[in-house]
């Protein structure tokens, strides 16, 4: 009975923290996402772990999470995290994988390797986030050449092992490094935004975030047909 006990009590000390956190945090407005829906899924808390590290820059900025697109071509493409500044568009995608990682900004796919050998390939997430940088150029309509800056976060439980990506505007950095970048470029990129740009920015593109699950349904069926039908 005891050790039940100790355990209830070290498993709210655990928890309050981690609760109060999520609750004075704006992620779940900006996701729709339960704290337990977050700390469950891997890829949702890395995401969140990024979200804490944006929200807490200083500066004037806004936040928006799981930003589903519209293409061209009728389908979507769904963005992780955008931060929207003065000193432009901040377009994050977040990979939360462990192991060794391999690529560079001319491959068509990366390489993740496990411990034991197993090698696992993804599409190149510079490639993808480019994609949805165009794809956001088409609803945001604002001529500028460095509007947008292109961020590719990995977990900390990786190495970055060869990752070669010599890109203007783009970073692939592992999350605990984000910080540090985020805030050089908040001092040295120019200001082109003001804040009422920032905020109109923001209202026009919160329209494709907190998507109703049809969406998120089309969204999924169109990733499976591309994949089916290369």
């Amino acid at each position: 009975m005891e050790i039940l006990i100790l355990g209830i009590i070290l498993f709210i000390l655990f928890l309050e923290p981690k609760r109060r956190e999520y609750r004075t945090s704006g992620y779940k407005e900006a996701s729709g996402k339960t704290m337990m829906e977050v700390f469950r899924d891997k890829g949702l808390y890395g995401e969140y772990q990024t979200f804490l590290t944006l929200e807490k820059l200083d500066g004037y900025h806004k936040l928006l999470t799981n930003v589903y697109i519209p293409k061209e071509d009728g389908t979507t493409t769904e963005i992780d995290l955008i931060m929207i500044a003065e000193t432009g568009v901040y377009v994050f995608e977040s990979k939360n994988y462990s192991g060794w990682i391999f690529g560079n900004n001319r491959q068509k796919e990366w390489v993740q390797t496990l411990p034991g050998g197993k090698k696992y390939s993804f599409y190149n997430p510079v490639w993808q986030n480019d994609g949805h940088i165009k794809a956001l150029e088409s609803v945001v309509k604002m001529n500028h050449p460095k509007l947008f800056k292109s961020y590719i976060i990995f977990s900390e439980r990786c190495e970055l092992k060869n990752v070669e990506v010599y890109k203007e505007e783009v970073e692939v950095i592992k999350r605990n490094q984000l910080r540090e970048f985020l805030e050089k470029d908040l001092r040295r990129r120019e200001e082109i935004m003001t804040t009422w740009t920032v905020d109109g920015l923001y209202y026009h593109l919160s329209q494709y975030a907190l998507q109703k699950d049809d969406v998120k349904v089309k969204h999924i069926e169109g990733l499976r047909s591309r994949k089916e039908n290369p």
